[in-house]
């Protein structure tokens, strides 16, 4: 985290997960379904081998929120990060973004966000991808995400035709999310 968002945070801490954080993270994976996928440990501890970019949230030690995004060419086989696969514009993909429910409201998805966005740069990549559930409906989500750039770039039935998923995509420039979360 930046100076100015850990002034606004108090007690927050970003840093890098590892394989054995997988089943500290496996509750709030699963206590966020169905926004994410309840996923096994085993598989969650596979996601951040394959992550370009997995961190974890703290405060005060404890694990209250991640991010897990994927760079372009990873053996990852989602239905969705193969949809931006196939549109051959070199993204970074959040496959996952969590908070803990005691923690929503404190403006963190934005703080995870800015480290996804500031990985992105860094990389030189052309965009932030992720999806958003339409069925079953997150209409928080989609306007967070509308808040933070993010505009449709298709649809699709994902999980067997049991889920809608809007896929999005915002643009990376100089200056995306560099004044902080945003409120």
């Amino acid at each position: 985290m930046s100076p100015q968002q850990l002034s606004r945070h108090v007690g927050y801490s970003l840093r890098p997960l590892s394989v054995s954080d997988a089943p500290e993270i496996a509750p709030l994976n699963d206590a966020a379904s169905p926004a994410v996928p309840a996923t096994p440990t085993s598989d969650l501890a596979r996601l951040i081998t394959v992550a370009d970019l997995a961190l974890g949230l703290e405060r005060e030690g404890i694990l209250v929120g991640f991010v897990i995004a994927i760079a372009p060419g990873a053996d990852y086989d989602s239905e969705n990060y193969r949809f931006f696969e196939a549109r051959a514009v070199d993204h970074l993909y959040v496959d996952r973004i969590v908070i803990a429910e005691s923690e929503r409201g404190a403006g963190l998805g934005a703080v995870l966000y800015d480290a996804v966005f500031d990985a992105a740069r860094r990389q030189g990549r052309r965009e932030v991808t992720c999806e958003v559930n339409l069925d079953p409906p997150n209409p928080g989500s989609q306007a967070f995400h509308a808040r933070l750039g993010f505009v449709e770039v298709g649809t699709q039935r994902t999980k067997g035709g049991s889920i809608m998923v809007s896929l999005l995509a915002a643009p990376i420039t100089a200056d995306t999310h560099d004044d902080g979360p945003l409120s």
